[in-house]
């Protein structure tokens, strides 16, 4: 089959990388010319794709379309054109325009009952403001003090999303399917760097049965509610014994798939074009042992290793998949030999969690030798982001 993925950063190295897994030839199109994805295509179009009057030139002959950006101008396009031509789109435009918002994500967790972090002015200190749209880390800042919290507010936006700092171990899920059939799919665990970006995934998790139940209970629940028609991930951080949710994204993510398809064999991107293509996904059978995967973000740089978040991964050359790099199982990486800067996320893969981080360790060993770097750092998420907050 030959899939056309639109948008070569993040999500589109996610998608890229899953379909080739999945044995599909693959079309990516961006507007960048080094967009990271474009070394992992079978082709690669530079391309506007909001330029609508030159689309059925750049996807002649696809059979599936797969959007992996987030501009709204982009995907109303593509969703014009594949109705029109008659070709799978495999993404839903209106659970997306729900989840793509906090403040509609968040009317929705209240109609529904699913917990989630206190809003302000009703909790109390540290609070966390976030922008209404973006994913991830962008922008989010913690406030310990009220008169700063009040100063914040005088500039910023309207829209705002103002509620409590939690912390906790913070958890995913995906949810695929169609009203009346959803399947929930491996809980991850995530890790974050100093920024709250996902330096790192883990599989499987060490969730009480009885709260990864809870958690597609949630999953299913709310992608009933948005009517989802394709894939979500749902995002909750463990505070106090509860799962509270953060935000749900109505698209392909990024990190989570592939590390489940390490650990599962499970390929999300297979499921999604069997649901737009054929019309059904089917439940995978559980597997009888998960294996134990790390996948995580690495910079080397000056006598360097840092750990840190996905960003990273769109700031340099294109990527390129690298088999048994430093003993980890594969490398999406830009690194060549004799450079001095570049950046790697590592998979590695083992019989169990506990194998998987003693197979890291060595990994981690090894690149430190191999470019005699004595430094290296790990940060975590910390009490106040930016500097600014006390």
């Amino acid at each position: 089959m030959l899939a056309a993925i639109v948008g070569g950063n993040l999500q589109g190295t996610e998608a890229v990388y899953l379909s080739k897994k999945a044995g599909w030839d693959v079309l990516l199109i961006d507007k960048n010319p080094v967009a990271s994805a474009s070394g992992l295509c079978d082709r690669f179009i530079q391309f506007d794709v909001t330029s609508a009057k030159q689309l059925g030139n750049a996807l002649n002959g696809v059979e599936l379309v797969i959007p992996a950006l987030e501009n709204e101008a982009a995907l109303i396009s593509l969703d014009h054109w594949t109705k029109s031509e008659n070709i799978p789109f495999a993404f839903d435009l209106e659970a997306y325009s729900i989840s793509s918002s906090k403040l509609k994500s968040d009317r929705l967790f209240a109609r529904n009952k699913v917990p989630i972090p206190q809003p302000w002015p009703n909790c109390g200190f540290p609070v966390l403001a976030k922008p209404n749209v973006g994913s991830g880390s962008h922008d989010v800042m913690v406030f310990r003090e009220k008169a700063c919290l009040q100063r914040y507010i005088e500039d910023a936006p309207a829209d705002i999303v103002l509620q409590e700092f939690i912390q906790g171990p913070s958890y995913s899920i995906e949810v695929i399917g169609v009203p009346g059939q959803y399947i929930p799919l491996q809980v991850t665990e995530l890790k974050m760097d100093e920024n709250y970006d996902c330096k790192r995934v883990l599989a499987p998790t060490g969730l009480s049965d009885a709260l990864t139940l809870e958690f597609e209970r949630i999953a299913d629940t709310l992608a009933h509610a948005i009517e989802l028609r394709g894939l979500m991930d749902v995002e909750v951080i463990l505070h106090e014994g509860e799962l509270k949710v953060l935000e749900i994204d109505a698209r392909l993510p990024s990190q989570t798939p592939t590390t489940v398809y390490w650990s599962t064999g499970l390929n999300m991107v297979r499921m999604l074009g069997d649901l737009f293509v054929k019309g059904s996904c089917m439940r995978p059978n559980d597997p009888i042992h998960s294996k134990g995967v790390i996948y995580e973000h690495i910079q080397v740089s000056s006598n360097m290793l840092k750990f840190a978040g996905e960003g990273i991964m769109s700031r340099g050359a294109p990527l390129r998949i690298q088999s048994n790099f430093f003993g980890a199982d594969e490398a999406i990486t830009n690194y060549v030999p004799k450079c001095d800067e570049w950046v790697a996320t590592l998979i590695i893969c083992e019989k169990n969690r506990d194998a998987a981080e003693e197979k890291r360790n060595l990994v981690i060993a090894d690149i430190q030798r191999h470019f005699n770097i004595k430094m290296f750092q790990d940060p975590s998420p910390m009490e106040h982001i930016k500097g600014k907050q006390t």
